[in-house]
């Protein structure tokens, strides 16, 4: 119950407010607190921006963070350690959920999750289930609870920032899809980074199933493990649990064992068979049949190798969602003709671009690097054919010159977008106006 305590919320992004008013709305005194004077108002709650007043974290019942702020911040830290409760917004929302028996499935990964949450939510659709998709992709989890609409299951991408502190999360399905060095300014080192994603499956009863993969590309020096979940233990890439073999999945250890056909794919690139594959485990541990997946309702994600211009020969796909190396590896690794391959943004730290020279040497006639990494990225893969611009839209210019009929542009940046826009979906964005706009 809320009623009648006090909340603290930090952080006045979507899923900040979302929880204010949630909160507000189930009666508690509500604080929200957030570094930006300008933060959004919330009518009903008593308001402290431009900065954060200890007293606030000191004298709540429960304090609800929104993503961005670590549970390791001084004021928070000294909260926890004065016996405050705290919670991220998706910890909170999921207790409430689960308490109105709507089951969760709950996917996680450096890479892929934002793809696996929708392909999951698709079949559930499909199959005639309402769903709600949400968590870490688009729409903040409270705002289920605040909905008019019912649902019969929630689909959530988590993130690392969102496991600081899960709370009661217990999926009926969990999946940690890969593991990968991303976020670590804030987590410090891949495996405390590991450890924040496998909270995932901490909560969860012995009737779920939580699953990670095993090949060393996806799962280095075994950083991803159960734990000590009660979970039905579930492989990504063994049994039990899911394997592709080409166009096949093959499930074992589920509720419906046996092969399913991924030939009606349009999806571009090996690795979303491989998400798809993932998809098609959560949509079975949920309770669909294979007779019931119907993989051919699967579409892309936008900015995730989406086609968004083709003309006179010459096909552009954004990809402006690969915000680190390994994400680029894969949408370059997903295209397989001729290609100019866009590279560049705001680099991460302990970023190796000459990863990604391998990726780049099959079937590449052209490399355009731009932004405030693209020296960094252009001295990293050196070569005759790396040209270095300043902007995105130099970059689109110049791959449109060189381009030739049959040939793919490919904006994959392997960086974030802060440099020039304020995320990666308005980069995607102005890829695509560019390239309707460009004439090769």
């Amino acid at each position: 119950m809320l009623q009648g305590r006090n909340i603290l919320v930090v952080g006045m992004g979507r899923s900040g407010v979302s929880a204010a008013r949630y909160a507000l709305d189930q009666g508690a005194r509500v604080t929200v607190t957030d570094g930006r004077a300008d933060a959004p108002r919330i009518e009903g709650a008593q308001h402290t921006y431009g900065a954060h007043n200890r007293a606030d974290f000191l004298g709540a019942d429960l304090i609800v963070l929104s993503p961005g702020v670590p549970a390791s911040a001084p004021n928070v830290r000294a909260a926890i350690d004065s016996g405050v409760a705290v919670v991220s917004e998706l910890g909170f929302a999921a207790e409430r959920v689960q308490d109105r028996g709507i089951p969760i499935l709950a996917i996680t990964g450096t890479n892929g999750k934002s793809s696996v949450t929708w392909y999951t939510s698709q079949l559930l659709e499909a199959a005639g289930r309402r769903v709600f998709v949400g968590g870490n992709f688009g729409t903040p989890l409270t705002d289920l609870l605040r909905s008019d609409q019912s649902a019969d299951i929630a689909v959530v991408e988590v993130s690392s920032y969102q496991l600081e502190r899960p709370g009661g999360l217990s999926p009926l399905a969990a999946v940690c899809l890969n593991l990968a060095p991303d976020h670590l300014a804030r987590h410090g080192t891949l495996q405390n980074y590991a450890e924040h994603k496998l909270r995932i499956f901490e909560g969860m009863t012995a009737e779920g199933q939580a699953a990670i993969p095993s090949a060393v590309e996806n799962n280095p020096d075994g950083l991803l493990s159960h734990g000590n979940t009660q979970a039905k233990r579930m492989w990504l890439d063994r049994h039990p649990g899911v394997v592709r073999d080409g166009n096949t999945v093959h499930l074992n250890g589920t509720k419906d064992d046996g092969p399913v056909d991924l030939s009606g794919l349009t999806l571009l690139g090996e690795h979303n068979r491989d998400n798809a594959a993932a998809a098609i485990l959560l949509a079975v541990a949920a309770g669909l049949t294979r007779a019931q997946l119907d993989l051919r309702t699967l579409t892309a994600l936008p900015h995730r190798l989406e086609p968004v211009h083709s003309e006179h020969g010459v096909t552009w796909v954004n990809d402006s969602k690969a915000t680190n190396i390994d994400a680029a590896l894969v949408g370059i690794g997903g295209i397989e003709g001729s290609k100019i391959v866009l590279l560049g943004g705001a680099g991460k730290a302990g970023s190796d671009y000459k990863r990604l020279r391998p990726a780049l040497a099959h079937n590449t006639r052209k490399i355009i690097c731009f932004g405030d990494a693209g020296r960094t990225i252009a001295d990293a893969i050196a070569g005759n054919t790396v040209e270095r611009v300043s902007t995105l839209s130099d970059a689109v210019a110049a791959a449109s010159k060189a381009a030739e009929p049959e040939d793919i542009i490919l904006l994959s940046p392997a960086c974030a977008s802060f440099d020039e826009f304020s995320n990666f979906e308005e980069r995607g964005r102005a890829f695509a106006s560019l390239a309707k706009e460009a004439t090769p």
